[in-house]
């Protein structure tokens, strides 16, 4: 499920296929795979927590969308929360 890119970043929660541990997902974001490992190592480090790139999405491990939000709109980018 790629998102298209409308400017607009996606920050939701996802627990399927993770035996019940949530992670924030947040997608959309532009910029090179570079910018993409540099945003989720300062957005880790914001929310304390462990996290991965996977195809083009930084996935944070736990309930953080509300930081995130929050950081992401500080950093200028245009942000919506998704899902659950």
């Amino acid at each position: 499920m790629l998102p298209a890119k409308d400017g607009i970043v996606r920050v939701s929660r996802e627990t399927k296929g993770r035996k019940g541990a949530g992670v924030t997902i947040i997608s959309g974001l532009p910029g090179s795979e570079d910018d993409l490992k540099k945003l989720a190592a300062e957005l880790k480090k914001k929310c304390g927590a462990g996290g991965a790139i996977k195809d083009g999405q930084i996935e944070i491990q736990g309930e953080h969308r509300d930081r995130l939000v929050a950081e992401l709109d500080k950093m200028g980018y245009r942000v919506k929360r998704s899902g659950g």
